[in-house]
């Protein structure tokens, strides 16, 4: 087996899946790239055993089909210290070695057997629905962020596909804050819901292009599928149940306060600077058209106050939040001005962008802290 490709283009391609291999993994073969040769296209492939990639090149001079796997650490690191050329691979399938020649050296490293790299998940009982790559990108970078950490809470620690025929609707909590993404340009064959799991989005969000190109996503009861013209991955699915989020979304929020969402994310990075770093807190006196925000550090007797312009329609009120939770759920919508519904102080506040976006619907919820008396 032996195929000539670009340095630059066998990185690219490398590091596209390269993020699925674990850093602490038990069989030595999970550490590795698998190499598979069919006429003049290339298959690598990288896997942990719960999330597998896969992307294709074409080579070049490319002589017998076959496959290895290829030790990805050694490999990556030699690819980056290698200026743009071509370099040859000769693979002897007999003693499972791989000689790397390039224009100014020649380099050569041990493979495993392909038989003992990891079977992908069989496709079998699939439900079947397209998205555009922009669109799966754009979704994953609204709801991600708001996933939790907490392992013992298994359900949160992915995005909840919500599959309608009318809709798709993408939502992912901490039990602090929630975020729920409605996208009306998806139609899906069956009413019913799946669990996707952080790592295999962060991928997918790294390696798929900002286009308009069709993906094709199938799931059926234990993973989800994702295939482009090029990469495709599956990964095995959270098997637990997601929380009741419409029960904890409040539906008769009174309180309007809109704002400029560039002022208010200036404001609170600079006033949280002075609130006590164990809960963020940043309290919100709302007062006519008038906005405050005001922390303090008591144990260091530091206390920082901003006051904004905002419209707000409601009785004047305080209500606190974690100043930390609310500059990263603001920092990812789009457009200028923000919406706040309110109630009382503690009731969860309900934030959505001004402007509407054709086909879609974004609301994001974050649970109050205690005002400080």
């Amino acid at each position: 087996m032996r195929f000539i490709v670009t340095s630059t283009a066998l990185l690219k391609n490398l590091q596209q899946i390269g993020g699925v291999i674990s850093a602490n993994t038990v069989l030595s073969v999970l550490e590795d790239f698998l190499f598979e040769l069919k006429g003049n296209t290339l298959t690598l492939t990288a896997t942990d055993l719960e999330t597998m990639m896969r992307v294709e090149m074409d080579v070049n001079d490319a002589k017998g089909d076959g496959r290895i796997c290829i030790p990805s650490k050694i490999l990556m690191d030699y690819l980056k210290n290698l200026p743009e050329q071509p370099i040859t691979f000769t693979v002897n399938e007999k003693d499972l070695s791989i000689e790397m020649s390039s224009d100014v050296g020649k380099y050569k490293i041990g493979g495993e057997k392909a038989d003992d790299f990891p079977k992908e998940p069989d496709a079998a009982d699939t439900t079947t629905f397209s998205m555009t790559s922009m669109g799966l990108v754009e979704t994953i970078n609204k709801t991600l962020f708001a996933v939790s950490s907490d392992t013992l809470r298994p359900a949160m620690t992915g995005v909840y596909f919500e599959m309608s025929k009318d809709k798709l609707t993408f939502v992912s909590t901490d039990a602090h804050r929630l975020v729920k993404f409605e996208r009306s340009d998806i139609s899906c064959p069956k009413s019913e819901g799946i669990i996707v799991p952080k790592k295999p989005l962060q991928q997918l969000r790294a390696t798929l292009p900002t286009d308009d190109s069709s993906l094709e996503l199938s799931y059926n009861g234990s993973h989800l599928f994702v295939k482009s013209e090029k990469v495709s991955m599956s990964c095995r699915l959270i098997d637990a149940r997601f929380p009741d989020y419409k029960a904890v979304v409040p539906t008769d929020n009174p309180y309007k306060l809109t704002i400029n969402r560039n002022d208010i994310i200036s404001a609170l990075r600079r006033v949280s600077i002075f609130a006590n770093k164990t809960t963020n807190q940043v309290v919100l006196d709302i007062n006519g058209n008038t906005l405050t925000l005001s922390a303090q550090d008591i144990d260091f007797s530091y206390e920082g106050k901003e006051t904004l312009n905002c419209q707000y329609t409601g009785e004047d009120m305080k209500i606190a939040f974690n100043a930390k939770l609310m500059v990263e759920m603001l920092g990812n919508m789009d457009g200028d001005d923000i919406e706040m519904d309110l109630s009382t102080p503690t009731r969860a506040g309900i934030v959505r962008p001004t402007e509407k976006v054709e086909n879609e619907d974004l609301l994001m919820l974050l649970m109050p802290l205690m005002v400080g008396v």
